[in-house]
């Protein structure tokens, strides 16, 4: 019968088709929850973040907000949601479980903060975690595959109670897909930690889904340990060392991460120079760009070090291999000299230690090549 049921909701919205915007709503007294007279106690306070805010509420609620998305309240268990929301709020009851996990940068923190028993869902089949715990628990089923971000299997999150679906900017791509997982009566989360400026502001959404998933403990001590980690560099540097981090599309052009890009602030922490601080996408905000070799070797030429990216690119283990995809750059200093280094696949969705890359980077900048967690040298 449920099954039925699910099939029947399922066939009637998309045959009506999804339709509705984000309302409006709010409260200009900030001393409230907005649109009741629950009293605010204090905001949590960011050290990197920017992209998300939370505040903590008399009798245990707590509103999260992304700040280019929605906001969120969550309700303590036992109690109901106030009357008088705003209609923009969506309501999240804890403890927040069985969460349909799209945003594959987010699955590390929820490792982290060992909150991986909340999710029952992933975007991602086993064979596409690099994070060891999200792979073993999907090849023991306590996670289970239900469909890319862009093709989920609505009928199986509704059978599962999802009640939550935490996606990454991609959905934006995929608009009817969004609405139809909220017809359904599923919220969805769009996180924004890549749009972060600063490297740790990534990482700093762990706090965030501390206050979702009321581990704040947990994910502040987390949290803490990676900051610390960065702060043991201030005031070092490597002798105004260059490095750039770039790879060779199968088109043949080079795609490096620009100046504002949270990369180009990793080499900064880590006491280097960015080979293409002054390089910017003046289309678009994104932060990776591409640009011809030729660009590349006028600016790369003398650099003292070149980490390739293998996040996207598969990875490469010798000069050799790399020199295959172009010849060009056997005259690059750093190839010359043997201080060209390869990402592991892992980087991406490691956003639960970037403290350990930076300190990586650092190693490859002070030529210490001991306890790399991310980044190994070419033969």
């Amino acid at each position: 019968m449920k099954r039925s049921i699910c099939l029947f909701l399922i066939f009637v919205l998309l045959f009506t088709g999804c339709s509705g915007g984000k309302p409006s709503g709010g409260s200009s007294d900030d001393s409230v929850l907005p649109g009741t007279q629950i009293a605010w106690e204090r905001s949590m306070d960011l050290a990197y973040a920017d992209q998300f805010s939370v505040d903590y509420y008399e009798g245990g609620y707590k509103l999260l907000t992304v700040i280019q998305g929605d906001r969120f309240l969550l309700v303590p268990e036992g109690k109901e949601a106030p009357d008088g929301l705003p209609e923009d709020i969506r309501v999240l009851y804890a403890p927040v479980e069985n969460i349909y996990m799209a945003a594959s940068s987010s699955m590390a923190l929820f490792d982290a903060m060992d909150s991986l028993d909340r999710i029952l869902f992933s975007a991602t089949r086993a064979d596409g975690w690099y994070v060891e715990n999200a792979r073993k628990a999907m090849e023991e089923g306590r996670i289970i595959f239900a469909g890319k971000y862009s093709e989920p299997d609505y009928e199986g999150l509704i059978e599962g109670d999802c009640q939550l679906a935490l996606e990454n900017t991609m959905l934006l791509h995929s608009p009817k897909v969004k609405d139809m997982i909220e017809q359904l009566g599923i919220p969805v989360l769009i996180e924004y930690s890549s749009y972060e400026s600063h490297p740790l502001g990534r990482t700093e959404w762990i706090r965030f889904y501390g206050a979702l998933l009321d581990r704040e403990e947990a994910a502040d001590a987390y949290f803490e340990t990676q900051a610390q980690q960065v702060k043991t560099l201030e005031g070092s540097d490597a002798a105004g060392k260059s490095i750039g981090f770039f790879y060779i599309s199968s088109g043949g052009r080079v795609v490096v991460y620009s100046g504002a890009s949270y990369i180009a602030k990793m080499v900064e922490l880590a006491g280097g120079e960015y080979l293409f601080a002054d390089v910017t996408d003046e289309e678009s905000s994104r932060s990776s760009v591409n640009i011809t070799l030729e660009d590349f070797y006028a600016k790369a030429a003398d650099a003292d070090y070149l980490i390739y990216n293998a996040t996207i690119d598969e990875p490469i283990y010798t000069l050799d291999q790399l020199l295959a995809k172009s010849d060009v750059l056997a005259d690059v200093k750093a190839v010359k000299e043997g201080n060209v280094w390869c990402t592991g696949k892992y980087m991406y969705q490691a956003t639960d230690i970037i403290g350990d890359l930076i300190l990586d980077i650092h190693r490859v900048l002070t030529d210490s090549e001991d306890s790399m967690a991310f980044l190994y040298k070419l033969q």
